[in-house]
């Protein structure tokens, strides 16, 4: 992945994250409250009796991990980003209800339009299955395998998901001036490869229970037991297949791994079963002589499976595709089905989101730029931006100065590390030039038809980059996002509207809680430009060799000490004959290398902050010194509870830590936070070999 992402929710779309977002099932009319905003620091969420040196977490979230179940509507629920995205949804609810029933301009009708056709339940129930039939005819005259190529095209380009692999264009990433085709593998529906491979009870209950969810489906969409039974086998056999022809996570965590240049002749000579100038016609994207193979190896398998495999499986393949793909624009007994196994059996979820939430994150992933314009006029002040950019000033130099102090690397490395930090881009609020949505077609009461003339939208957005010259300005996350990223082929750090605000940022409060909030999440993302995979790309976003070799030894034997360290941190306990399930130390390398990066440079820049103001860290503010509220303050925003199959899902795909070790790990590998709380050296967070890359 070129983008690094500080958090991802479960409620945010594929592309982007681990699982399905909850969809159209309820049809809750209740008008939703405005929820209260968070504190950013809050003594009540502590648990005193803890002892910080044995369980930072629990002395800082104690109390709100006890007081605080997780809501029915939630797999996890998070104090900082659960509460924030909760009312940043509700105030662009309310855009959106009033564009939907009196739009003062084209660009509300349209948003409006969307929102009132997702809203519109009992026209879905009426449509029925009708908005898939014409994909499904389609797919029904399949007469030969050869076909299917120019069929699979023919559904991209009409709005259906990808279907056997992802196709789209991308910066190339050992040339980051050009956009080129690339193709990488996909076409699996449960959360992970491992799903379909690894040989376990646990995950062969899944399977089974995956099964009868295809059957059941089936069964609602007409087939008889016998058919449905049949073609839900074909389903597991071909996405089984796809899944043992893939490569892992972490291998593709590796840019030299999904980085295969091919030209169009020569990818076809090794795939000679899969036509794809008639995919590419078909789909609807223009010429080019070369592509980036991400995967080489599973478009290989994937056109002998294409050959070998009956095409009536490839048949209910497809069919499943177009079912699965849209069961939140489909009527509820679809979706109540389609939730019962992807968000409860698989992620503990008890019940769907409440129904104008669900079009109100359907709307914001599919016009997001459009309801951005608005949200932003309303909840983004022009301060906030100028607060932003002074503190990313502050962070940029912390950072410069602890490259300059690094006891392993050398002079050489350290230049050149200084060369990338100030070609650092950074982008904060909002787009300076917002998208253009007119050419999508909205009409109300066709909700599965106006989700696809936007994801058309999209695929013929991202296909008019074929060629073009790169536009540094694009944002990938909506305006009311809680959240930011950093991307390494354009060099850039991102932080959207909807992360700048309470509890993350806050105007009103003192210096180290901002620094512990807003301050950390600005340090993880610039920190990200240098972990294991951002180390590996250069200050125009290219992959390219920057640290000497030895530097380059030192810089892996520290970050192998990060991944050992939390290959031993549990996320979920052991029940029953389900033994306990422990992070991937490599999976997470660098969002863990990111953590204790930004916590790190963010107390510097705190320590500068305090030395401009003649304030020193050791200076209490309600019973606590600055440093304790800035380490405090940073704990509060990962205070955590989490369903146990969502945490075992998560530990499989999620790049990122939970809450507990995203607090313990970091704290436990910076020497200051053993100084705030006075712990001695051989106490849990302060071990004897802690590990520190940046």
């Amino acid at each position: 992945m070129k983008s690094r992402y500080l958090f991802l929710f479960l409620a945010v779309t594929s592309g982007l994250t681990l699982a399905q977002a909850p969809a159209a099932s309820q049809t809750d009319d209740t008008k939703p409250s405005e929820p209260p905003a968070t504190r950013s620091f809050d003594p009540t969420a502590m648990d005193l009796n803890a002892d910080p040196c044995q369980d930072f977490y629990q002395y800082a979230c104690g109390n709100w991990t006890k007081n605080n179940s997780i809501p029915a509507d939630q797999t996890r629920w998070v104090r900082s980003f659960s509460l924030l995205q909760q009312r940043n949804q509700y105030l662009l609810w309310k855009d959106l209800d009033s564009a939907a029933s009196a739009p003062k301009n084209p660009l509300q009708k349209q948003y409006g339009d969307f929102y009132a056709s997702c809203m519109d339940t009992d026209a879905i129930e009426k449509l029925g299955l009708e908005p898939i039939q014409p994909a499904w005819k389609q797919i029904a005259s399949l007469t030969d395998a050869k076909q299917l190529p120019g069929l699979l095209g023919r559904l991209e380009d009409q709005g259906a998901p990808d279907g056997f692999f992802q196709f789209r264009v991308g910066q190339d990433e050992k040339d980051s001036s050009k956009q080129i085709a690339e193709v990488a593998q996909g076409g699996i529906s449960l959360p992970d490869r491992d799903y379909y491979l690894v040989d376990s009870p646990h995950f062969a209950q899944i399977r089974a229970q995956y099964v009868e969810h295809i059957k059941k489906m089936f069964a609602l969409a007409g087939d008889t037991p016998e058919q449905a039974a049949k073609e839900a086998a074909a389903v597991m056999e071909i996405e089984t297949a796809m899944a043992k022809a893939s490569i892992s996570r972490v291998e593709r965590r590796n840019p030299d791994n999904v980085y295969h240049i091919y030209t169009v002749d020569d990818f076809q000579k090794v795939t000679p079963d899969f036509d794809w100038q008639t995919y590419l016609h078909a789909v609807g994207i223009g010429h080019f002589d070369t592509l980036n193979v991400a995967t080489p190896d599973y478009f290989k398998e994937l056109a002998t499976l294409v050959q070998t495999e009956p095409l009536d499986s490839w048949k209910s393949y497809l069919r499943w595709q177009a079912l699965h793909g849209h069961t939140r624009a489909l009527p509820k007994a679809f979706f109540d089905e389609d939730f019962n196994f992807f968000s409860t059996t698989l992620s503990g979820q008890k019940v769907p989101l409440p129904r104008w939430r669900q079009c109100t994150i359907a709307t914001d992933r599919a016009l997001g730029e459009a309801v951005g314009q608005d949200w932003v006029k309303e909840n983004f002040p022009p301060a906030a931006k100028a607060s932003m950019d002074r503190l990313v000033a502050d962070l940029d130099k912390a950072l410069a100065d602890d490259i300059k102090t690094l006891p392993w690397m050398t002079d050489q490395t350290k230049k050149a590390a200084e060369q990338k930090l100030a070609m650092f881009r950074n982008k904060i609020g909002y787009p300076e030039k917002w998208r253009d949505y007119s050419s999508v077609k909205v009409n109300r009461g066709e909700f599965l038809e106006n989700e696809e003339h936007a994801a058309v939208y999209e695929r013929n957005y991202n296909f008019a980059k074929l060629g073009k010259p790169v536009d540094e300005k694009e944002w990938n996350m909506t305006p009311p996002t809680v959240n930011a990223y950093y991307n390494s082929s354009f060099n850039d750090i991102n932080f959207p509207a909807g992360i700048l605000q309470p509890p993350f940022f806050d105007p009103n409060i003192d210096a180290a809680v901002n620094f512990g909030g807003i301050g950390v999440v600005i340090g993880h993302e610039m920190t990200h430009g240098f972990d294991d995979q951002g180390s590996k790309f250069d200050g125009n976003g290219n992959v390219r060799e920057w640290q000497t070799a030895e530097d380059r030894k030192a810089f892996t034997e520290r970050t192998e000490c990060v991944a050992n360290e939390y290959d031993h941190f549990e996320a979920a306990a052991a029940q029953g004959d389900t033994p306990a399930t422990y992070l991937n130390g490599h999976l997470t390398l660098g969002e863990n290398t990111a953590d204790n990066g930004g916590l790190r440079i963010a107390y510097m820049a705190l320590l500068d902050a305090l030395k401009d103001e003649g304030k020193s860290i050791d200076e209490k503010i309600g019973g606590f010194t600055e440093a304790q509220r800035y380490f405090i303050g940073f704990a509060q925003v990962w205070c955590q509870n989490t369903r146990d199959a969502a945490a075992r899902q998560s530990a499989l795909t999620d790049p990122h830590s939970p809450g507990r070790w995203r607090v313990n790990g970091s704290v436990q590998n910076f020497d200051e936070f053993g100084k705030a709380f006075g712990c001695k050296l051989g106490q849990p967070m302060v071990p004897q070999n802690a590990c520190r890359v940046w």
